[in-house]
């Protein structure tokens, strides 16, 4: 695989197991000349396990506005640089929106190199639909939280999030309250040593009374309306049949229980029909 200067590749890593990484992501990193990322700390653990040897940068949300002149022009001077976040696929709620935005202005190069992602991973494993809504993480403040979810909660898609662990219960009761009638799914450290995954009606969920480590990934199953059938009382419909049918006739009998009654006209026409013909014996 040759790699294009004045080319920007957006390489997705594991978000846990180390084995979860393509071997096109490995050979991209391999070749490229600088890479991006957002701890160089927490990238060389990956970097030295796959014994690739690069220059790192460090990019996180802090400084991308401060290092993307820089960065365009290494691409300008035909080196080739790659993109990582600390796990996953970059630019889903981690930095890199506006580095890419400066390419596509600049007509260079976006390359993306596909993998793991915690988004797809839980959704896989969720049984729900496969329509969803990624939000990524929530409002912090209890005010802003609640006007987003009185939001989102008129979303008929599932719905997917990332939570701190440490404020789990904040959520889960503000999810009680706007997500009553749906399902949860929460997705703990995947792909990680401790990976686990929680199930259970919104309405059932009791807080967690211990703290919870590690991250994690919850999704809401989509709205399901279900329809509740009318309960039919005969009893009621066969006395409203015997006192029209004394005075009305047969056709009309059926026509004013039915507008009343809101019920399937075929339905009522039998059970007048078959008091008439008791009357008539």
């Amino acid at each position: 695989m040759k790699l294009l200067s004045n080319n920007l590749y957006i390489v997705s890593t594991p978000i846990g197991n180390l084995e979860d990484i393509t071997l096109r992501a490995i050979n991209v990193l391999k070749k490229s000349d600088i890479i991006l990322c957002e701890d160089t700390r927490r990238s060389l653990k990956l970097l030295n396990h796959f014994d690739i040897k690069k220059k790192l940068i460090s990019y996180h949300k802090f400084n991308e506005k401060k290092k993307i002149l820089n960065i365009i022009e290494y691409i300008n001077q035909g080196k080739i640089l790659s993109l990582i976040s600390d796990a996953g696929t970059p630019l889903l709620s981690d930095p890199g929106r506006l580095l890419v935005n400066e390419c596509i202005k600049k007509n260079i190069s976006v390359t993306p190199i596909p993998g793991v992602s915690s988004i797809t991973s839980a959704m896989s494993i969720s049984g729900f639909k496969d329509q969803f809504l990624f939000y990524g993480f929530l409002p912090k403040t209890e005010n802003e939280l609640e006007k987003v979810l009185a939001t989102l909660s008129q979303n008929l898609f599932a719905l997917i999030f990332f939570i701190p662990s440490l404020k789990i219960n904040f959520y889960l009761k503000k999810f009680k309250k706007y997500f009553s009638g749906r399902k949860l799914l929460i997705a703990k450290e995947i792909t990680k040593i401790h990976e686990c995954f929680f199930r259970e009606e919104i309405d059932n969920i009791k807080m967690f009374k211990n703290p919870v480590k590690g991250e994690l990934t919850l999704i809401v199953s989509q709205k399901d309306f279900v329809t509740k059938k009318k309960v039919i009382d005969e009893d009621k419909i066969v006395n409203k049949a015997k006192k029209y049918l004394k005075r009305y006739s047969l056709k009309d009998t059926v026509d004013l229980i039915s507008d009343s009654e809101k019920i399937n006209k075929k339905f009522i026409y039998k059970i007048c029909l078959n008091v008439k013909n008791e009357k008539n014996n």
